[in-house]
């Protein structure tokens, strides 16, 4: 997978933050690894992080991968946004499928989440994407996820 931007200036934890709604610790990810108009793997270390807003009695779920990927998603979109492939618009998880847990807990993983994200369909307001989560070569969790764009149209 190629970008198709350069990755100047990095695709950090701050560029992140101000192109996603997602602010102060609900921000997960790290950086972005690698992108092109079809993918996005980005990185994340907050799994690890006592702090991380997704945990639950001290503990954070394989299910918490959802919205790691949701986030990757949303990065993805403001990538193509700004590439001039479509505008950036606001996007809501309209559903989760064939979502598949290989672990029950993320936090007690020691290295960087890849988080994945394919874009298989899409039109101007509903995009599905696979997604998977790796810790190394470990595959943690993986599903679909429908993105509907500009939901106050569909009402």
């Amino acid at each position: 997978m190629t970008s198709t931007l350069p990755l100047s200036p990095p695709l950090d934890h701050a560029w992140i933050a101000t192109k996603i709604p997602h602010s102060g610790a609900m921000c997960l990810l790290d950086h972005v690894a690698e992108w092109d108009a079809e993918h996005i793997r980005c990185m994340a270390t907050s799994h690890l992080d006592v702090h991380n807003p997704l945990r639950a009695h001290g503990r954070l779920a394989a299910v918490c991968g959802i919205e790691y990927a949701a986030q990757a998603m949303a990065v993805h979109g403001a990538l193509l946004g700004a590439s001039g492939l479509q505008r950036p618009r606001a996007g809501f998880l309209a559903s989760v499928r064939e979502v598949d847990a290989q672990v029950a807990r993320l936090d007690t993983l020691d290295g960087p989440l890849s988080i994945e994200a394919e874009r298989l369909s899409g039109n101007d307001n509903n995009i599905l994407y696979h997604f998977a989560l790796r810790c190394d070569e470990l595959l943690l969790l993986t599903g679909r996820a429908a993105v509907m764009l500009d939901a106050s149209s569909a009402l």
